[in-house]
């Protein structure tokens, strides 16, 4: 692929996973990178293993904050102006609808589609200022798919496909393109309570035509082209990398279902 040598890259929840994963396909290209998270151990120990020897910086964050995240692009610019961005951190979540309170609906909303729109709107501007670039959002499956007992994360994941749509309608003619990936099952922490049960992981590969588990690798590579020159005439796009499960039906997740009848997570 096409150096991106001089490019700067922000990764959001970049400690771990996907967003690490991105964060290293960026860097082994030739891009500075800054990570961004929650958590200072998981960015420290980033930068200290697989982003070791490479132009990378952290900056501890909450994207449910505006304040946070204009502070953290501002922080970011200062190393290097940003030219790319990648929106992913997230957080999950089971539950029956009805019985799915405030709190925690608010919790998903403000964390993935509220962080999002942060990221996006402050380094967005960045980007323009620095004359154009990439804006890439980690959506999943389940924007596209409805899976029971997890409501909140699907609205969630839909309004941030919906996002990315009208932000590249708009930021286009700013030179700024904007896409999601939509990851099937892949092995992360948030998903770890799906392939720690046997069924459902199984109904999951069943739904898929590619019927493996997704490497963060996978995400990583898809988010890589998209915010790089290859894809300099692609925007607006929600590209399933999903093992083509986007193609049949949402998970069986009824196990879940009595988990909460028996007292489990409600």
């Amino acid at each position: 692929m096409t150096t991106l040598s001089g490019q700067h890259a922000l990764v959001t929840g970049g400690g771990s996973g996907i967003g690490l994963a991105c964060a290293r396909a960026f860097a082994a290209d030739g891009a500075a990178v800054t990570i961004i998270g929650r958590n200072e151990h998981k960015l420290v120990a980033a930068l200290e293993g697989v982003l070791a020897g490479h132009d990378a910086h952290h900056i501890v964050c909450d994207v449910s904050d505006e304040e946070a995240v204009a502070a953290a692009v501002e922080t970011a610019n200062r190393h290097a102006p940003l030219t790319i961005a990648v929106a992913n951190a997230g957080i999950g979540g089971l539950s029956r609808f009805t019985a799915t309170a405030d709190a925690d609906w608010r919790a998903v909303m403000q964390t993935n589609l509220d962080g999002t729109f942060y990221t996006f709107k402050h380094a967005g501007t960045a980007i323009r200022a620095a004359g154009g670039g990439a804006l890439c959002a980690i959506s999943s499956i389940a924007g596209l798919r409805t899976h029971r007992f997890m409501s909140a994360y699907c609205v969630s994941k839909a309004g941030i496909d919906m996002l990315v749509r009208n932000c590249a309608d708009e930021l286009g003619a700013q030179g700024i393109r904007v896409n999601s990936v939509c990851p099937g099952l892949v092995d992360t922490e948030i998903a770890a309570g799906l392939f720690a049960t046997d069924d459902v992981h199984e109904d999951y590969l069943a739904c898929m035509p590619l019927a493996r588990t997704g490497m963060v690798e996978d995400i990583a590579r898809a988010v890589r082209f998209l915010c790089g020159p290859e894809a300099s005439w692609i925007t607006g796009v929600n590209l399933p990398v999903d093992g083509g499960h986007h193609l049949r039906r949402g998970p069986n997740l009824d196990t879940f279902a009595n988990m909460f009848d028996t007292g489990g997570n409600q």
